[in-house]
């Protein structure tokens, strides 16, 4: 079978590795000149995928990154999994609608093709399907198969990754979900069909809408917690302890990536234009997850005022720049929202991240590594991705003070969230 991948990013890679790893002879389409170099001389850039990975799938000469539409030709199955982020508060399709522009002429009697960009209900039907026709002359569902599956990619996730996280499937019609079904029973454990593209693009929303309001409950409750005395941490922990009708989330600087300050807003923008409604949960969250950076900037200002210092001129140590631990990834990261305003007032920034390249900093950011003389030249070290790997047990013991975020030192030594 020859799959054709349209984009090489977080989502696109991984599923490469793996159905190259089944025996699928894969293109791996990449418009980013960049990323194409790394990809053909075996140099990842997503933590999920190896080098060793990348090299092995190469070597097998079943695996073809490109950015040439003649590779196109022949496909069997599409799948495009490109950005879709928001601009201006409304979605942008025009990845998606570029790279279904460019395999519509390649459409054949029998292929697929497979959107799995996150987007709002109907995206599949009424954008991706009318380019395919117009362009091949043939009918959706009849002639040729589409459908959505949603990503469930979670970057630096060791326990869930792409092949046993159950994969939701759609097509346009019955038989485009058979087959789209059974192209991905080859290199997932489980599939989950659903009736049609519309609830398939939706159940990717509410997956991340769930998480996006939840965080947002923990995020305002912890500021209230503490400005009533009480110890958030230990009142999420208790409640952890249900065995039902509970599921624990826990606060931090606020929400980064590719999916949770996006994914909602999709779907509060379609309800917006299609019912003439505002989705206020989602209008809720967003205010409060989006207003965390600041809350933490605040409270760094608190505590180095406590310490007779002001911001400007401090040395500020932060652990952590991307927008999760274990993950490289900083998109929309709240860490860098808060650097960003911590620069703004003048402080004198380093940052720890093992996950991110020292040359993909913030150039008024100094990489450093986490050892006692990085300490010694801070006036305040904040935690604000909790990595695994590193030496916290030199921070819980420092005499530097330390505002943690994320609930990793343990005692009352510290400030936390």
């Amino acid at each position: 079978m020859k799959l054709v991948i349209m984009g090489q990013g977080y989502v696109g890679l991984p599923m490469a590795m793996r159905a190259v790893e089944v025996g699928h002879h894969v293109v791996g389409f990449e418009v980013d000149k960049r990323r194409l170099t790394q990809l053909a001389s075996g140099e990842s850039f997503v933590e999920d995928v190896s080098h060793d990975e990348l090299a092995a799938a190469l070597a097998t000469g079943r695996y073809e990154p490109s950015n040439s539409q003649s590779a196109l030709v022949g496909f069997d199955v599409a799948v495009i999994s490109v950005p879709t982020p928001l601009r201006d508060g409304s979605p942008d399709l025009s990845y998606v609608v570029s790279a279904t522009a460019m395999l519509a002429p390649h459409v054949t009697v029998g292929c697929s093709v497979v959107l799995e960009s996150t987007t709002y209900p109907g995206t599949t039907e009424e954008l991706v399907v009318p380019v395919l026709q117009d362009a091949s002359g043939l009918s959706a569902g009849v002639d040729f198969h589409v459908g959505y599956s949603p990503e469930r990619i979670d970057p630096g996730n060791v326990r869930y990754s792409f092949r046993n996280t159950p994969k939701v499937v759609s097509g346009v019609s019955p038989a485009s979900c058979a087959v789209i079904e059974a192209f991905y029973q080859t290199i997932v454990d489980e599939t989950v069909p659903v009736p049609g593209p519309k609830e398939a693009e939706l159940s990717k929303l509410l997956e991340n809408t769930f998480r996006h309001v939840n965080i947002a409950l923990v995020n305002e409750l912890a500021v209230y917690a503490r400005e009533l005395g009480i110890d958030i941490w230990s009142v999420i922990d208790a409640a952890a302890t249900k065995p039902f009708g509970f599921m624990k989330f826990t606060p931090g600087p606020g929400v980064g990536g590719h999916c949770l300050p996006i994914d909602p807003s999709y779907l509060s923008w379609q309800v917006k234009r299609s019912l003439g409604h505002q989705f206020r949960f989602v209008e809720l969250a967003n205010d409060v997850n989006e207003h965390m950076p600041d809350y933490v900037v605040t409270r760094i200002q608190q505590t180095l005022n406590e310490l007779e210092r002001a911001v400007k001129g401090s040395v500020i140590t932060l652990i952590g720049l991307s927008y999760k631990k274990n993950s490289g990834d900083a998109r929309e990261s709240p860490a860098i929202h808060v650097a960003e305003q911590l620069h703004a007032l003048g402080a004198v920034l380093q940052a720890v991240d093992p996950c991110i390249r020292a040359n993909d900093f913030p150039t008024y950011i100094t990489p450093v590594e986490l050892d006692a003389s990085a300490i010694a030249r801070s006036h305040l070290v904040v935690i604000l991705t909790d990595h695994d790997g590193l030496d916290y047990e030199l921070l819980q013991d420092c005499s530097t003070e330390v505002f943690d975020t994320r609930n990793r030192l343990t005692g009352s030594s510290h400030q936390r969230l």
